[in-house]
């Protein structure tokens, strides 16, 4: 019986983009772990991704990958078709009233470069998030007091159906670390605004926000950045670090000591030993801080097959 890529490649033979069948995630998210996508699919452009979606059945998952940053892939994999955005959504264009137009496979690192350069003020803590810009719109990304709600004008966006939106600031839903947009709609290009500044003082900034970054967070680490959202009123790394986990290990993955709010793949972990680790984190603050931590980094997929995903996989709640 035919599997799904040929399915797919008999649907799309216009198609200028790729497929590939079982393509191994764990070869571009940053924590390194994770099975295989059933099929990746990487479109020409945003023409082109919406006739794959419009010819992708319904009943078929579609999952959309950035830089793969703030995502945790199960070791089982992801069935149906992962979209990752490449060359075709990696543009940046400096337009007139101090605004900015990017792809959202661009680094969010790009962007505050290029506004800078353009003499765009308010795009600098873009410097310290580790991801893309589709990634920043979905999840409001934020550093240094600033979030994408603060200069997002407009964004472009593909529906299951293979619709085209355009979406101004208050359409998006901002809240914090969320957005309202469908998740099953796939962000194409963001349009920035900012006010004149000037280039080495915005530069200057991006330099603090990367030396802080550097002294205070494992960057050079397999890390899917921040793990755990900070709730109302309460920072997530002093709950962690007062439950006593800073360092804590479960199989190949580790509680970072210089910033407890990240986990690290340090030891050829699995997904499952992150995963495991994260929600033994969650048990041990739930006792010790009356506290209930929501996961930041995005977990998606199936564990291998006799494996337990979420609560259950918490292996104390005392020590």
């Amino acid at each position: 019986m035919p599997g799904l890529i040929e399915d797919l490649q008999a649907a799309l033979p216009d198609l200028r983009g790729r497929l590939v069948a079982a393509a191994q995630l764990s070869e571009i998210t940053w924590f390194r772990v994770g099975g295989p996508a059933e099929v990746l699919l990487t479109p020409a452009d945003e023409a082109d991704l919406a006739y794959a979606l419009r010819a992708i059945p319904p009943e078929v998952p579609v999952f959309v990958l950035g830089l793969g940053s703030n995502l945790l892939v199960r070791d089982g994999g992801i069935r149906g078709v992962v979209v990752r955005l490449g060359r075709g959504f990696g543009q940046i264009e400096a337009l007139p009233d101090h605004r900015l137009r990017a792809g959202t496979a661009v680094p969010d690192v790009k962007v505050a470069r290029a506004a800078a350069d353009a003499g765009i003020d308010g795009l600098a803590f873009y410097r310290g998030i580790p991801g893309s810009i589709g990634g920043a719109l979905r999840m409001n990304a934020g550093a240094h007091g600033r979030e994408t709600k603060d200069c997002l004008i407009s964004a472009r966006a593909v529906d299951r159906s293979g619709n085209v939106h355009v979406l101004d600031n208050a359409a998006m839903g901002f809240t914090y670390r969320h957005c309202a947009v469908p998740g099953d709609w796939i962000f194409t290009e963001a349009t920035y605004g900012g006010e004149p500044g000037d280039t080495a003082a915005i530069l200057a900034a991006m330099n603090e926000v990367a030396e802080y970054r550097e002294k205070n967070q494992p960057i050079k680490e397999r890390t899917g950045g921040s793990t755990f959202k900070n709730p109302p009123g309460a920072s997530a790394w002093k709950l962690i670090d007062a439950a006593g986990m800073r360092g804590y290990r479960v199989g190949g993955a580790m509680v970072s000591e210089l910033h407890c709010n990240f986990l690290i793949n340090d030891r050829g972990a699995s997904a499952e030993d992150v995963e495991r680790l994260g929600e033994t984190v969650r048990a041990r603050v739930r006792v010790t801080g009356g506290i209930t931590l929501e996961w930041e980094i995005i977990r998606i997929g199936e564990p291998l097959p006799g494996h337990a995903t979420g609560p259950t996989l918490a292996l104390e709640t005392t020590r």
